[in-house]
């Protein structure tokens, strides 16, 4: 596994700058969609369909906002093979995995704290 360093200003990596790339390439991944789409790819190779079917809830114009922020920022590989009709597939590239590592973390601490969290919030809305 090869990690490219990055190469850029050290301002750009600064999450505190509201003007840093860094900051901008959270706010697209650290969202509800792009996670469960992360956690949906897994280390598998799926149809647009398939994955509209593994992610609840998630419209097909939000499937294709996120898999194409995903795709812009190299986390996610889209395959186009020339079949009639089209056949699309997507699958995470080497960085979207690392991202699926943080992903499946959050998932485990949601599942740790979630009887924690939910006590918490009907104590704050009494």
């Amino acid at each position: 596994m090869v990690t490219k360093q990055f190469t850029g200003s050290p301002e750009d990596a600064d999450l505190a700058r509201a003007d840093s790339l860094a900051r901008e390439i959270f706010s697209d991944v650290a969202n509800k969609w792009a996670f469960l789409i992360v956690e949906g790819l897994g280390d598998r190779t799926l149809r647009f369909s398939e994955l509209r079917n593994e992610i609840e809830g998630i419209s097909h114009k939000m499937l294709t906002q996120n898999l194409r922020m995903l795709e812009r920022n190299g986390l996610v590989e889209r395959t186009v093979y020339p079949t009639v009709p089209p056949r699309v597939e997507y699958t995470l590239t080497e960085p979207g995995q690392a991202l699926r590592a943080t992903v499946d973390g959050m998932c485990c601490w949601t599942r740790q704290y979630l009887g924690h969290i939910e006590a918490a919030r009907r104590h704050f809305d009494l």
